[in-house]
């Protein structure tokens, strides 16, 4: 065999089932004539066996371990919570300027991508609620100006004297107005029901 297709046979999966003894005895007969070929393969196997030998000596000597009954769970528990050591503060701070900045980029992002959705949108309530309020000012300017000249040409013609005299006037002719408005709309209601 030449020195490539040996190259392209060593598998160390198949030194560590041949020690397990997973392989058949076709597959252990070519590894093993693949080994005696192949010294990466050998130095290989020999350190693999090293490697269960030591494991062996060292679970041999260290006898039985008394574990509580639910090691398992308290490991995990400790495992999930505990988190002290494993992160400096320094690293925390570094990650929290990087979620902010990652955040703030995201908004960016989500703000350049929708701009046109969520400003075009804003500028038509804008623009509606900029007609709503242009309406109702100007018709709340002309009711006042169109009162002022009622009240001044009504104050001149029938009422002579000074301007709190006018003024109160006005105000028991809005009075009159208000109060006979009422009148009228309980009459119309009184009509209803019976």
């Amino acid at each position: 065999m030449s020195a490539n297709t040996n190259k392209l046979r060593c598998q160390s999966e198949q030194i560590a089932a041949y020690l397990d003894g997973d392989l058949d005895d076709n597959s252990s007969f070519e590894l093993e004539q693949h080994i005696k070929q192949c010294s990466s393969c050998g130095a290989e196997l020999t350190g693999q066996r090293r490697l269960l030998c030591a494991f062996d000596s060292a679970l041999a000597q260290s006898g039985d371990l008394l574990l509580p009954t639910d090691f398992a769970r308290i490991v995990a528990a400790h495992a999930e919570s505990d988190m002290r050591g494993v992160r400096a503060r320094a690293e925390h701070k570094r990650a929290l300027r990087y979620c902010i900045l990652l955040t703030l980029a995201a908004f960016a992002l989500l703000g350049a991508a929708a701009s046109k959705v969520v400003f075009g949108a804003g500028r038509a309530i804008v623009h509606r609620a900029s007609g709503v309020f242009d309406l109702a000012w100007t018709t709340a300017y002309d009711a006042l100006s169109g009162v002022t000249v009622i009240s001044r040409v009504v104050g001149k013609g029938f009422i002579p004297g000074s301007y709190f005299a006018r003024f109160a006037a006005i105000i028991f002719l809005a009075l009159v107005v208000v109060l006979l408005s009422r009148l009228i709309a309980s009459y119309h209601r009184m009509r209803l029901i019976e």
